[in-house]
């Protein structure tokens, strides 16, 4: 008897806690439950479903593939990773040569000399030269490291404009797309994810997919502190061989005090009461997951307004952003969340100082505010900032002509393409507004 009774207090107990969570979680849910109940006034809910299966199989996002490898984590993880090589019938680049300064229309930005590595497509002297043993030069290489509950598809729009123009290499981060969970974080001997790990785990997939040339390194939000990670533990690796960086809606610390856009005693609650939660919820994945489903509405109103801020976002690419973040696991929402609380590479910001970068965020962007990134741009001051109007924590999916951009500017700067590359312009997938 004692024994039901104590098992009836902890069942009672836990549903004290769902109910303090929710009533929190319902704070930040408030605005998107509300545009979803009046959309249930004028929408059925077959009708909703078929939309979505019909954005699923129409949609051409996500769908760029490249080369596939696999790199081993120091705590052997599989990180799986795509390459992307330069178009053979394009231009070769050869490091050192220097390149003129970036030229496309429409960017709005002032063109700035060429720093770093350059490139210039050499004569057929050369490459005569080069067929009886000279070795050819390595060409740079761009690598992308998406955001949490991303994968590498996140980058679906600027992976097509860059395709064949430089070589790329995409990867997931652990427990991420088609990455394998963290085995740190399996079995009982599991330890929390840390930011630091990501940051090995960034140098794996360096030594197996880019052993050696010159890198630019890209990353957003969890994939700009993966960058950071690198540079602290690794700093001789950027020093040696990085040449440009762009960080794009990230921070490098004090994101326990982000407000995500809600009244103080709401996010003072969701603060108090989400590790918990998630540990929870992450215990009882099966369970977590069908509810998810059964909620897809909800979760679909609070992706588009925690992902972006247009007033027309293009569905199709709305859509994209809910299957990214649905397929996550709940487990691994949960035993990530913690380490970004821990994030802080204030310090490690400065092995970047010498190297040509990009910093870039939405104005809007509820997650990683861009006063965030300001703060890293003061910590490096000849950094090219960019703030995008009008853009939220996804702002390379909802803005990605912006981002291609100066992502292309920072290229060709460093000689990563030539400065005359045609990069493909990608129409803005938002309407302007509020």
């Amino acid at each position: 008897m004692a024994t039901a009774s104590a098992a009836s207090a902890a069942i009672s107990g836990n549903w004290r806690k769902a109910g303090v969570a929710g009533a929190a979680i319902g704070v930040i849910a408030a605005g998107a439950a509300a545009g979803v109940a009046i959309e249930r006034l004028t929408v059925g809910r077959g009708m909703r479903r078929r939309a979505r299966l019909a954005l699923d199989s129409s949609g051409p996002y996500g769908a760029l593939r490249g080369a596939p490898g696999k790199a081993l984590a120091d705590d052997g993880t599989e990180l799986y990773y795509e390459i992307d090589e330069v178009d053979a019938t394009g231009p070769a680049l050869v490091p050192g040569a220097g390149a003129g300064p970036a030229a496309r229309s429409g960017s709005g930005a002032v063109a700035k000399p060429a720093t770093g590595v350059g490139a210039t497509a050499p004569s057929p002297g050369s490459r005569r030269r080069r067929l009886f043993g000279r070795k050819a030069p390595v060409p740079v290489t761009v690598v992308f490291s998406h955001g949490y509950c991303l994968s590498q598809d996140s980058w679906h729009f600027q992976r097509a404009a860059l395709r064949g123009l430089v070589r790329t290499v995409h990867w997931d981060q652990r427990s991420h797309g088609r990455s394998a969970r963290g085995v740190g974080q399996s079995g009982p001997g599991a330890v929390p994810v840390t930011i630091e790990q990501l940051g090995r785990d960034l140098k794996a997939v360096i030594d197996a997919a880019a052993p050696e040339g010159p890198l630019v390194l890209v990353g957003h939000s969890m994939g700009g502190m993966t960058m950071m990670a690198l540079a602290d533990q690794f700093p001789e690796l950027v020093r040696e061989r990085v040449v440009g960086v762009a960080l794009v809606g990230t921070s490098s610390g004090k994101l326990g005090e982000v407000n995500y856009g809600l009244p103080v005693a709401g996010v003072n609650a969701v603060r108090r009461v989400l590790p918990g939660v998630l540990k929870a919820l992450g215990s009882q994945a099966e369970l977590v997951e069908r509810g998810r489903r059964a909620t897809a509405d909800l979760f679909a109103g609070l992706i588009k307004r925690y992902s972006f801020s247009s007033k027309d976002v293009d569905p199709a690419v709305v859509r994209f952003a809910e299957r990214l973040l649905e397929g996550t696991p709940i487990d691994v929402v949960a035993e990530f969340y913690p380490a970004f609380t821990d994030h802080d590479k204030v310090q490690a910001l400065s092995v970047f100082l010498e190297v040509p970068a990009l910093i870039l965020a939405g104005e809007s962007d509820l997650i990683t505010p861009s006063s965030h990134s300001e703060a890293i741009a003061d910590l490096l001051p000849d950094a090219e900032l960019v703030l995008v109007p009008d853009a939220g924590h996804l702002v390379m999916l909802e803005h990605p002509e912006a981002v291609t951009d100066r992502l292309a500017d920072l290229l060709a700067r460093v000689g990563a393409v030539p400065s005359e590359a045609n990069v493909g312009r990608h129409g803005s997938t938002a309407q302007p507004g509020g």
